[in-house]
């Protein structure tokens, strides 16, 4: 066990057992094996592993709630961030990764599998295409993403599986003033409302991390998303 992977996360208040640190660890050992045949991630070092995919994935403490909050899904979840980090350090969590990969749907069903994690299952497709299903359309009460998106697209993929009264979190880095102003008709027009922008460095770093916490205040419109391609060809203006 890493004593600066458990100091970091003490720092924002997170506490583990050894079976979490211990799936921690696991995960990094999965990571980077698989990481030799296919791409799923340029950072392999396991102290870096620790804060910039672990420690970042977490420091969405800084914003929510997380004891409130029951049902989340990470879109665009790539090789798991911040999905399997949250499963792990908060076991009540319920959560559904989704990916448009299948070879990263694979990795994440076997990180699943030998870490032993209930309650979380992943979905292969685009987030356009299941928003549309009826279990999955404002189903959930946090939606994050790291995905890398402009904040109009990424709202149209997230804020339809939010739940009225739920949040959307993207996870964004450095100055996003102007970008969140560009967004401010899409998040009208999807249902959400910005409540405040978190910003911080984590833990014993200076990475710079940006939060932004949207609420849905009303749902979403039949219409949206917008089919396949779109929301990131046309963004909502």
């Amino acid at each position: 066990m890493s004593k600066i992977f458990e100091q970091k996360l003490n720092e924002m208040g997170i506490q583990l057992s050894e079976r979490q640190y211990q799936q921690f660890n696991n995960y990094f050992e999965l990571l980077i094996e698989w990481n030799k045949v296919m791409n799923l991630t340029g950072i392999t070092e396991y102290e870096e592993v620790n804060e910039k995919h672990f420690v970042d994935s977490l420091s969405v403490v800084k914003a929510v709630d997380i004891g409130s909050i029951e049902t989340v899904m990470d879109v665009g979840t790539g090789a798991g961030f911040p999905g399997i980090p949250l499963k792990i350090a908060f076991p009540h969590l319920k959560v559904t990764l989704l990916d448009s990969l299948n070879k990263r749907i694979k990795f994440l069903d076997t990180v699943i599998s030998e870490l032993k994690l209930e309650d979380i299952h992943t979905i292969h497709g685009r987030a356009e295409d299941y928003a549309r299903k009826e279990e999955y359309r404002e189903n959930f009460d946090l939606v994050v993403s790291r995905a890398v998106a402009n904040l109009s697209t990424l709202s149209e993929y997230c804020l339809p599986y939010v739940k009225t009264g739920g949040l959307f979190i993207p996870y964004k880095s450095g100055e996003i003033e102007e970008e969140v102003k560009n967004a401010e008709t899409a998040l009208k027009i999807l249902g959400g409302k910005k409540r405040k922008t978190v910003k911080f460095q984590l833990p014993g770093s200076d990475i710079g991390r940006t939060l932004l916490v949207v609420e849905k205040i009303k749902s979403t419109g039949k219409k949206f998303p917008r089919k396949a391609g779109l929301p990131a060809k046309e963004p909502l203006k």
